[in-house]
């Protein structure tokens, strides 16, 4: 039985998200609570294993409240609860790097009540279920965004996988992990990713050559947002992905919430396309689309990474690119915030290397062959 704690400013909502999680065996709401000093209070005393906070709250708002948890090392999960605003978006990221793992979007409006009891059941419930107790979560004071600790030198990047077929690659070509001919770089990335991806791209030099195609699983708003954050620390140039955008290397490329992204040969060049074809993997964007068009834009010359999140979109796409002879990796258990995506891509036997967040840059630089 999971253990959660609900904590809106919102009678409506509270009574949404009671409504939504009390259908779940597996879940038990513990407490509400209608702000940020109560629910500091009620953490104290219920211990929930996750915690629903809004963003926005009188007397103590989210950033507070999260601010007050790691003060005081309360251990719970956190999953913010967040308008689809700009302001609701910058603001949950902002939460996102003080220590919440995840968040879900309110309905717009109350709208039926109905309706938006259905949509949190679809949206929340999954989320609740990958980061309870049983599950790799990672509690608040775990996911607290670090310093970049020193990572391993090119030439010796760190590999594990506790599954005995994880080094196999049997139905597929093999392909040494030497430096090749890359042209491209592709990541997919869900639950636990603008966190993780702070560690990843800020690290990538000003010099490096190559455009990076990325797919973290957001909404509208906050992928545009997640760009401008990653823009101002990171050398390379990133951007929220426009429909028909010329490729250009040293660039990053985030697809927009509720697009698919999708890269294509213009004769010697290249060209980003969006589209709202439909959802796969229950995600729009998602990994498996961006994937399959890399393997049809430049054949084997790409080098993917999987890293933390639910479900397994991106290990179908990944297949078709390995097929072609592309490099894989893939986020090892102990630094993923949900080991679900890397691990269905790590135990199919398609991963080349299985590499800890600390290394994942490296891992990427020295296999696509870059210059130190």
């Amino acid at each position: 039985m999971i253990r959660v704690l609900v904590v809106d400013d919102s009678v409506v909502f509270r009574k949404i998200l009671q409504e939504a999680l009390g259908k779940n065996p597996k879940i038990r709401v513990v407490g509400t609570a209608s702000n940020g000093r109560e629910a500091v209070q009620k953490i104290r005393i219920l211990k929930p294993d996750v915690t629903v906070l809004d963003v926005e709250m009188p007397e103590m708002d989210g950033l507070a409240t999260l601010e007050a948890i790691k003060r005081q090392h309360l251990k719970t999960v956190v999953i913010m609860f967040s308008s689809l605003t700009s302001q609701g978006a910058k603001t949950t990221l902002e939460a996102l790097s003080r220590g919440a793992v995840d968040f879900v979007p309110k309905p717009k409006g109350t709208g039926a009540f109905s309706e938006s009891v259905k949509r949190i059941e679809t949206l929340l419930i999954p989320k609740i279920e990958a980061l309870g107790p049983s599950s790799n979560g990672r509690t608040l004071q775990r996911n607290i965004a670090k310093p970049f600790k020193k990572v391993a030198r090119p030439g010796t990047i760190h590999t594990k996988c506790n599954k005995p077929n994880c080094a196999s690659n049997r139905n597929f070509p093999k392909r040494s992990t030497r430096p090749g001919k890359v042209e491209a770089i592709g990541i997919g990335v869900s639950t636990g990713g603008p966190n993780s991806l702070n560690q990843v791209i800020p690290r990538f030099p000003a010099n490096f050559r190559l455009p990076i195609f990325l797919v973290q699983h957001m909404p509208p708003v906050f992928t545009a947002q997640l760009a401008q954050r990653l823009n101002q620390k990171s050398k390379l140039k990133v951007v929220e992905a426009q429909d028909h955008m010329p490729v250009k290397g040293g660039t990053v490329y985030i697809a927009p919430g509720d697009y698919h992204m999708e890269v294509k040969r213009r004769d010697r060049s290249f060209v980003i396309t969006l589209n709202q074809n439909p959802p796969e993997n229950s995600c729009r964007p998602a990994v498996d689309v961006l994937f399959r068009s890399l393997a049809k834009a430049y054949g084997g010359k790409v080098l993917v990474a999987i890293m933390t999140g639910m479900g397994q979109d991106g290990l179908e796409g990944a297949k078709v690119l390995k097929q072609k002879g592309a490099i894989v990796l893939a986020q090892d258990k102990e630094t993923s915030v949900v080991w679900g995506m890397p691990k269905f891509v790590a135990e199919s036997g398609i991963a080349d290397k299985v590499v800890p967040l600390g290394n994942i840059t490296n891992a990427i630089l020295e296999l696509s062959g870059h210059r130190f």
